[in-house]
């Protein structure tokens, strides 16, 4: 193998690995969980024919939303769940999992609301409101 292509290919996959990191968090609730996702997600990557990959962008997305959605179903399945309402473990500031788009006062404005609602919605139905409003995606995008 090229071992050009490779470091580019690790380098391609480390310039998405914050914002899978972001998303898999979101998803997950947990930053260890969802290191874990975006790990197993360059396990993906690294195996997968990236000559047929068009989009790398769009096809890393998917892949961590849907180990994310497994981890999901596989908890549920279990019954894994803790008592109480479902919150994000907190993050401290800076941390990359936060994303470009959460400023001191967007973290301040979200609700109890909004972390109910997220308790309350399946995994694929958290899949899809996280990519819509989280990361702007598309209703297509996120077909």
């Amino acid at each position: 193998m090229d071992t050009t292509a490779d470091r580019f290919d690790t380098d391609r996959f480390e310039a998405d690995r914050n914002r899978l990191a972001s998303l898999a968090y979101r998803l997950l609730g947990s930053a260890t969980d969802a290191e874990d996702a975006v790990q197993d997600a360059f396990l993906h990557w690294q195996a997968a024919d990236r000559q047929r990959i068009r989009v790398p962008e769009a096809w890393l997305t998917k892949v961590v939303t849907n180990l994310c959605l497994d981890h999901l179903r596989s908890a549920r399945a279990r019954r894994e769940r803790t008592a109480g309402a479902w919150l994000p473990e907190p993050l401290l500031d800076g941390d990359p999992m936060l994303g470009p788009a959460d400023t001191v006062e967007q973290r301040e404005s979200v609700s109890l609301a909004v972390l109910m609602l997220m308790e309350r919605l399946s995994p694929l139905e958290r899949a899809v409101y996280v990519l819509r409003e989280a990361f702007s995606y598309s209703h297509a995008e996120i077909a």
